[in-house]
């Protein structure tokens, strides 16, 4: 189990936010036998496949410079020029392996960590330039993994080289006996398809180093539970300062509402435990909202504003409780709740009547017409 500065186990797996703060610094998977055996292979293809163009241009070479006339080997501009139109020549001939060369060395390092272009890698670190943290460096862990990946790759590779010269060996004598055109072609195919083979023997180097790498970097990646917390509480907030604002946020809502209740035509109470203020406005055509609502302490702050400011305080239990669990606040009530609101409100207005002196007393409210699925028992 890997261990950070202060020795604490790194034993949580690393968050999104450090992967990617990770990535943003260029830190990431990389695996520098994956991208030689893609450059290996490339080359190699690409010498199997553009050899005979390259060995002919190599063959023209050599018979245009080894056959050069007296004037032109004492003339300075003449030699300038052949060795420009020689120059040129070779290099019509090498462009396409050089493409394939170049494709290579950038697909090799996307394959494992994808494209990424970081400025904060390129910016110096003078750290680096510590002597103690180059001896950690030199005799850490993974300068011992790279040793012994340097002596598996050089064993490899030599044993492959010597079974393929071996299997070679017929080809390569028989070269020494063919024409100077002939050998030259012979010697291309053998030395591309005797690259390519021993190219092949790093197969295994990056097989075994792709797998490393990945775990290597997820290890420097992990985390401590405690740098877990402290990222928690860095992108989300501390746990006491959410719940300040919370408290702030409710205060406010609290103090919107109770601004509202003095516009209610209705209080409706449990006729202790919860409290809810109604508002009906004709012009607008809608139903009935709900301005307020509480329970406790705040139900019996909306009875007290309500009667200060002379608001009809009702009591109806099972009402009140039905409009508390399904209205939120400056929302209608739902449609099952229209008849017994409505009635509410017809019984408001007669008061009203009566207490101006033009109307007889409304009888009080016998049972409400709630429908059961909003009914709330006590």
């Amino acid at each position: 189990m890997a261990e950070n500065e202060n020795g604490a186990d790194k034993s949580e797996q690393p968050t999104e936010k450090r992967l990617r703060e990770s990535r943003e610094k260029g830190q990431v998977a990389r695996s520098r036998e994956l991208n030689t055996l893609a450059i290996l292979l490339a080359g190699c293809g690409g010498l199997l496949a553009s050899g005979g163009s390259l060995a002919e241009a190599l063959l023209k070479v050599m018979l245009a410079n080894f056959s050069l006339s007296r004037d032109v080997l004492y003339s300075e501009q003449s030699m300038a020029l052949w060795l420009l139109a020689s120059g040129k020549l070779a290099l019509e001939a090498l462009a396409p392996l050089f493409v394939v060369l170049l494709i290579a060395a950038i697909a090799g390092p996307i394959a494992l960590g994808g494209w990424l272009f970081s400025v904060e890698s390129l910016q110096p670190k003078f750290s680096r330039l510590n002597p103690l943290e180059g001896l950690k460096r030199m005799f850490s862990v993974r300068s011992l993994v790279e040793l012994l990946k340097a002596l598996a790759k050089f064993l490899v590779v030599l044993l492959v080289a010597l079974a393929v010269l071996s299997g070679d060996r017929a080809d390569l004598l028989a070269i020494a006996q063919q024409p100077l055109e002939l050998a030259i072609l012979h010697s291309a195919q053998v030395v591309g398809w005797s690259a390519l083979w021993i190219s092949c023997g790093i197969i295994l180097i990056a097989a075994v180093d792709v797998p490393f790498q990945l775990w290597d970097h997820r290890q420097k990646l992990m985390m401590t539970k405690q740098e877990v917390k402290d990222e928690y509480k860095d992108s989300e907030g501390k746990p006491e300062v959410k719940g300040r604002i919370r408290q702030l946020q409710r205060e406010m809502a609290e103090r919107r509402m109770m601004q509202a209740v003095p516009q209610a035509d209705v209080v409706i109470t449990n006729p202790t435990h919860f409290a809810v203020a109604l508002k009906y406005d004709g012009d607008k055509g809608g139903a009935p909202v709900l301005v307020a609502k509480g329970g406790d302490f705040l139900a019996l702050k909306i009875r007290e504003i309500a009667q200060e400011h002379k608001v009809t305080v009702l009591e109806s239990p099972a009402l009140a409780r039905a409009v508390f669990y399904s209205t939120e606040l400056d929302q209608e009530i739902p449609a099952g709740l229209y008849l017994a609101v409505a009635q509410v409100l017809a019984y408001v207005y007669q008061l009203r009547q009566f207490q101006a002196g033009k109307g007889k007393r409304p009888a009080p409210l016998a049972d409400l017409p709630i429908p059961p699925e909003l009914r709330r028992d006590a």
